[in-house]
């Protein structure tokens, strides 16, 4: 089966290529990003194989679908950068990766915890500048500390289990409660209301829906402890950025630590290190000692893409033989 992979960078060729030698799919590779100005280069491809900030809206889609595309390939979880009504009446089958190693985004959450916690990044900055004051590292424990989880699935799953081991207090939140969760220890599950104003840590592990939209937002952080600690390892847009910066601003929000950002498409996976940035917020966000932001890394280890890869190739398998694939992403309409 011959796939354009679009936003593909030499990871991507490794683990891809690996987990291919057995099916002998023809893979093309692009740097570029797929939007409507770059279908064309899937050419004669029965396939395309996207990433996360890949823009598959019904232009784009229309485009493909114009050239013989029958199969859109997400090598991610997250689907929102699809536009699946399009998608079905264009007859186009999509599929994703459902699940890779929740450990890996659950630990990198947790180190963003600890390093905003114990000022670990400017402590760094400080040693290797010959200043080894300790004035204004006070960090605290995570030890009898609340923790807010938003979305109990498989990577908030983890993330409790390992904050258990730091005696935490757990409060969980979830539309689809997982039964695992309140056999925590100190865990259990309450109103999201409840959550904002007790927790001191909230770390945000669910999907971004047109329902979880900027669920953090002015409302939501009128709601929560002064120097409440926030943690998005999800999608950018569950957090409104501006709300953020107004909080930073007064002291309401203690500390900011994100792996995405709402408009990151343009930003992430890419080096602009030699450019200006023209994203006023986000360079805003830069200037907040209590901020760190990490460029969509948290999915980013060995055994993670060990398996994004292999299942990315079972699901082109699957379609090329005809099998129902247990990775489909079927559109469902929504009630008015």
């Amino acid at each position: 089966m011959k796939v354009a992979v679009f936003s593909s960078k030499s990871y991507d060729r490794q683990f891809l290529d690996a987990a291919n030698r057995a099916a002998g799919h023809e893979l093309i590779y692009y740097d570029v990003k797929l939007d409507a100005s770059t279908a064309t280069l899937a050419g004669d491809a029965q396939g395309v194989c996207v990433f996360v900030n890949d823009v598959l809206d019904r232009e784009t889609l229309t485009i493909l679908h114009r050239q013989g595309v029958k199969l859109i390939a997400l090598r991610c979880t997250g689907f929102n950068n699809v536009d699946l009504q399009a998608a079905a009446e264009l007859g186009l089958t999509v599929v994703r990766v459902t699940a890779y190693s929740p450990y890996s985004v659950a630990e990198h959450a947790i180190g963003l915890i600890l390093t905003l916690s114990r000022k670990y990044h400017r402590a760094y900055n400080r040693v290797r500048e010959g200043n080894f004051s300790l004035e204004g590292l006070l960090g605290f424990d995570l030890h009898a500390r609340t923790v807010g989880i938003i979305g109990t699935g498989k990577i908030g799953m983890v993330f409790a289990e390992i904050l258990q081991g730091f005696g935490c207090r757990l409060l969980g939140y979830d539309v689809y409660p997982n039964d695992r969760f309140p056999q925590l220890k100190n865990a259990r599950y309450v109103t999201l209301d409840e959550l904002y104003a007790q927790s001191d840590i909230i770390s945000l592990h669910c999907p971004l829906l047109p329902e979880t939209y900027h669920l953090i937002d002015q409302r939501a952080l009128d709601k929560m402890k002064p120097g409440v600690i926030l943690i998005n390892v999800s999608r950018g847009a569950l957090i409104d950025t501006r709300a953020m910066i107004d909080g930073l601003k007064s002291g309401k929000i203690g500390a900011l630590g994100l792996d995405v950002y709402e408009e990151e498409e343009n930003l992430f996976f890419q080096d602009l290190s030699m450019q200006i940035i023209q994203d006023d917020l986000f360079q805003r966000l830069l200037t907040f000692p209590n901020v760190i932001v990490t460029g969509h890394q948290a999915f980013f280890t060995q055994e993670a893409l060990t398996e994004i890869a292999a299942t990315t190739i079972a699901n082109l398998s699957d379609f090329e033989a005809g099998r129902p694939c247990p990775h489909e992403i079927r559109y469902t309409p929504r009630a008015a």
